[in-house]
């Protein structure tokens, strides 16, 4: 294998940061239709958690015990040798971790007790669910955004918490506002349109749910990974300190770094869809078992009929129809939706 070459590594432009922006003044709407990330500097400094996790990490250990609603969390468990970096085995079949069932407060034991060093184990509570597992914290520690985008469409609140840890660069269904409670974070950001850039790796199995990319941003291979360099050429980074808000939008591709030995980041997951809409990524992991293996003329005409019925104008499929005749092509609502699904379940099932 060839050795790492970092020898063209740019250096990266920096997120967008804005300033004076309160926590209950942000206009998520307005932000997201600009389609890039942007920083809001110490929106949340506020926060009794951010307070907290300025004082001490103990300090901030304490609220969440305090928040603590009992159920169990899962803990991610890796080897100093991974440096922080849950990711795949070399052969890319397994993972370089491990999980396990634990007691928050067990787990923030642990993290309290870990030297702040390269040589520690890494420890990382990913993705948790704010309101099961921390029932009431966020009623003193929250975002509601002015523009009542969090009423009209209700994310999903989530808390991360590890020592030096990082997320293999990824990619999310839904659009991000991410909040630094306690310690540093480091967000590099990536366009969409730079997937095959990034080399991704396997849809099965994953490190947590999410396609990662395979390229180690640390020492990132350019002989092997050469369009990487590419990427890089586009890509951002955020730097954030606790009270620091990033909002970025959906299908952003990330890498995310915690740079202290204890660190929360709270999130919020939404998408501007009625619940009834079915995950594109369904949609892609069918067209592996129905187009992916086609002539590429047949993938080409195909092509253009996507572009026809689902990636043109709304109304580009059914201007020449009556209304009585949209059937399928109707606009989509919880009825249409039942109906779409029973027929594709049908044809699934042959």
């Amino acid at each position: 294998m060839p050795s790492a070459d970092t020898t063209h590594v740019p250096t990266l432009r920096r997120t967008e940061t804005r300033s004076g922006i309160a926590v209950d003044a942000i206009a998520l709407g307005e932000l997201l239709a600009e389609g890039r990330p942007v920083i809001l500097k110490g929106a949340a400094r506020d926060w009794p958690l951010v307070r907290a996790g300025r004082e001490s990490p103990a300090a901030a250990a304490a609220l969440l015990r305090k928040a603590d609603g009992g159920r169990p969390v899962i803990v991610y468990v890796g080897d100093p040798a991974i440096r922080g970096r849950f990711h795949y085995t070399p052969d890319g079949t397994a993972m370089n971790f491990t999980s396990e069932r634990a007691a928050l407060g067990g787990v923030l034991d642990r993290l309290l007790a870990l030297p702040d060093s390269e040589e520690s184990l890494s420890l990382y509570v990913g993705s948790t669910d704010l309101d099961l597992f921390l029932p009431g914290l966020r009623a003193e520690n929250d975002i509601v955004p002015c523009d009542g985008t969090f009423a009209d469409h209700p994310p999903l609140a989530s808390i991360w918490i590890g020592n030096r840890t990082i997320a293999a660069t990824h990619w999310d269904m839904s659009n991000n506002l991410a909040v630094c409670v306690a310690g540093h974070r480091r967000f590099t950001l990536f366009p969409p349109d730079q997937a095959s850039n990034l080399y991704p790796g396997p849809i099965d199995p994953t490190p947590a749910g999410q396609v990662v990319s395979m390229v180690d941003l640390r020492a990132p291979d350019l002989e092997r990974y050469p369009r990487f360099a590419d990427a890089l050429a586009v890509a951002e980074v955020a730097e954030l300190e606790p009270g620091d808000v990033l909002v970025y939008p959906a299908l952003w591709w990330h890498h995310v770094e915690a740079l202290d030995g204890f660190n929360i980041l709270v999130n919020y997951w939404w998408n501007k869809v009625p619940a009834y809409f079915d995950s594109p990524m369904t949609t892609l992991l069918h067209g592996l078992l129905s187009l992916r293996g086609r002539p590429d003329s047949e993938k080409q005409a195909w092509r253009a009929m996507f572009d026809h019925y689902l990636f043109g104008p709304t109304d580009t499929a059914t201007a020449h129809l009556s209304p009585a005749a949209h059937g399928p092509l109707a606009p989509l609502d919880t009825l249409t939706a039942r109906r779409l699904r029973a027929m594709v379940a049908q044809k699934l099932n042959r």
